[in-house]
């Protein structure tokens, strides 16, 4: 299938390479970083045999139509998007939190709930609350940035007491998450959904705070579908989701859930196509555009081409 499973280019003025998860990051000059997003797709911290088609445009397009649209409340890192799988931005020293902002309470949140803690990430919540139902005021649960393991819920007092984020950035983190929480929303519901939890990374340049990597997209926010959504809370039914849950969903049924000695069932080319169906299904879902694949042809090679030519005439 032409589909993006790994990179190995060499590129004028490159100073480093890293393969994550799912995104490849060639260091450009000390000063610039070229994400390649790739096809590859992890569920329950594995990265799955087969690329799925198309997966990598769907969530860089996404983040890059959500970057722009957010840029008048933060400057965000990007310098261009030379390509539908590719982002190049500037490179930010990380601030080592991930903001984490709640309107809902739904997933981590409504599982620690569940088991009988009223304190998320040092925010008080209110008794009476069912899975799902809308909070109060959205509320910021901030976790570690972990280099090995799973990150881990932190409050704003431990970060400040920690001096992880000084106490002036960390007000101004907050501002930002909160101001962008509310543009997603606006933009969620124009397209008939609700965006429930989302996450957010900022770094610093100069001095400078920046919004970085994704935003808004499948991978790094849940989303519920509007409709239906009170009469669902009223029954308490499962709320519709727009999310990468189906994956999981199909893992799980088949017998994968990630643990010692499991294995993970065959990806067939009929189960392949209808995960790259449902990604670009979420793609025109979430920003209302009808996905336009590429014209056919050496997906690497265009890649490559494209990355070359914003290095030599825009960088």
């Amino acid at each position: 299938m032409n589909a993006i499973k790994e990179t190995h280019f060499n590129f004028p003025g490159q100073t480093s390479f890293y393969k994550g998860k799912v995104r490849d990051v060639y260091t450009i000059d000390n000063k610039y970083l070229v994400m390649v997003v790739s096809d590859r797709i992890s569920a329950f911290d594995v990265v799955l045999p087969e690329p799925i088609p198309y997966k990598g445009q769907v969530l860089n397009q996404i983040a890059a139509g959500f970057l722009k649209a957010t840029a008048d409340i933060v400057p965000n890192w990007v310098v261009n998007v030379p390509d539908p799988s590719v982002t190049i931005g500037r490179i930010c020293e990380p601030f080592k939190v991930e903001m984490v902002i709640r309107g809902y309470l739904a997933g981590h949140a409504a599982r620690e709930y569940a088991a009988g803690k009223r304190d998320v990430c040092g925010v008080s919540l209110p008794e009476g609350l069912k899975e799902n139902d809308k909070l109060p005021e959205p509320i910021i649960t901030p976790t570690t940035k972990a280099s090995v393991g799973h990150d881990e819920d932190i409050s704003r007092e431990q970060i400040l007491a920690k001096g992880i984020v000084s106490e002036e950035d960390y007000i101004q983190l907050e501002k930002y998450t909160r101001a962008l929480y509310q543009r997603g929303t606006e933009i969620a519901a124009k397209q008939g959904l609700i965006l429930v939890d989302t996450k957010y990374e900022f770094g610093k340049a100069d001095g400078k705070i920046f919004l970085i990597d994704e935003i808004h997209t499948p991978d790094s926010s849940r989303y519920f579908y509007s409709e239906g959504y009170g009469e669902r809370q009223a029954k308490g039914e499962a709320q519709k989701q727009l999310s990468k849950e189906f994956v999981r969903k199909w893992l799980i049924e088949n017998g994968f859930q990630g643990k010692d000695g499991q294995v993970v069932p065959e990806m067939t080319p009929e189960i392949v196509q209808s995960i790259s169906d449902r990604y670009i299904e979420l793609y025109e879902k979430i920003t209302g555009e009808v996905f336009v694949k590429p014209e056919s042809g050496e997906v690497l090679k265009r890649v490559e081409s494209a990355i070359n030519h914003a290095i030599t005439s825009v960088l």
